[in-house]
């Protein structure tokens, strides 16, 4: 006689069917905008270190340049009098106090960033575990945005350590406790695809708009001219150059025109 077996495999309902495709299509939205976000702090990072070394080579030539125009017309004012040529004197400093608060307001001391493969893992995995669109009610998600907001200033340090104890903080949270049962379970999984859905959107429209932002394109302008054995930024700042030293130049002239008797 042949023993029958005691086991007995258990079918899965429609509805834990329906939870497991859930399931795995949740994995591959939670890896899809981890890609995705990663990429876009990428993006935000080099263009800040761009927009700090233009700053630095070419946006004080520029600031310079301004104040001189700006000397230029209040002395055509002043020698003139008239209300076009104080209106324009007028206009001229401030373009000049833009520009010079333009380049104050930033650091301007360019900074390499050059993220390892094991910190771009970890930023992967706070992505997946700990984005904000996965929260189940507020409580989760006000958590959830104040450690995603620590993880993106970690990850443009290069701060292994603290994306480290980031995941080890949520892991640990009680807001990363589940509930159980099966439709509750599918309604959550549903809801959080949709989240993830509205934040991949959004994650692509900032992409885009960084790339099609002046300083993006001059950044790619910049790549390009390396790539050819040339520096764009010392060639742009070599012409601001002789603009500020003619500008200075008529500054000087016209000045010394007014000190005569």
């Amino acid at each position: 006689m042949i023993p029958m077996s005691t086991e007995i495999v258990r079918r899965l309902t429609p509805e834990e069917e329906e939870l497991e495709k859930k399931r795995a299509e949740l994995v591959q939205f939670e890896n899809a905008l981890a890609e995705r976000e990663l990429y876009l702090t990428n993006l935000r990072a080099e263009i800040s270190v761009f927009q700090s070394r233009y700053l630095g080579r070419v946006g004080v030539l520029y600031a310079e340049l301004d104040e001189w125009n700006a000397k230029i017309a209040e002395l055509k004012a002043k020698t003139e009098g008239t209300p076009e040529a104080r209106d324009a004197a007028s206009k001229a400093r401030s373009q000049a106090e833009e520009s010079s608060s333009a380049v104050g307001a930033e650091d301007i001391t360019p900074m390499e960033f050059n993220p390892s493969p094991e910190l771009k893992s970890l930023y992967r995995e706070v992505a997946k575990r700990v984005h904000p669109d996965l929260a189940v009610d507020q409580a989760d998600r006000d958590k959830r945005e104040r450690l995603m907001a620590e993880a993106n200033l970690a990850y443009q340090r290069g701060d292994a350590d603290t994306l480290k104890r980031i995941l080890e903080e949520y892991a640990s949270s009680p807001e990363s406790v589940r509930g159980t049962g099966t439709a509750a379970d599918l309604v959550r999984v549903i809801r959080q695809i949709s989240q993830l859905r509205r934040r991949l959107v959004q994650v692509e429209e900032e992409i885009a708009s960084l790339n099609s932002s002046d300083i993006a394109k001059l950044k790619v302008r910049a790549e390009e001219a390396d790539a050819k054995g040339r520096d764009l930024l010392a060639e742009m700042a070599g012409d601001i150059r002789d603009r500020v030293d003619a500008a200075r130049r008529r500054y000087e002239h016209s000045s010394a025109g007014l000190e005569k008797p």
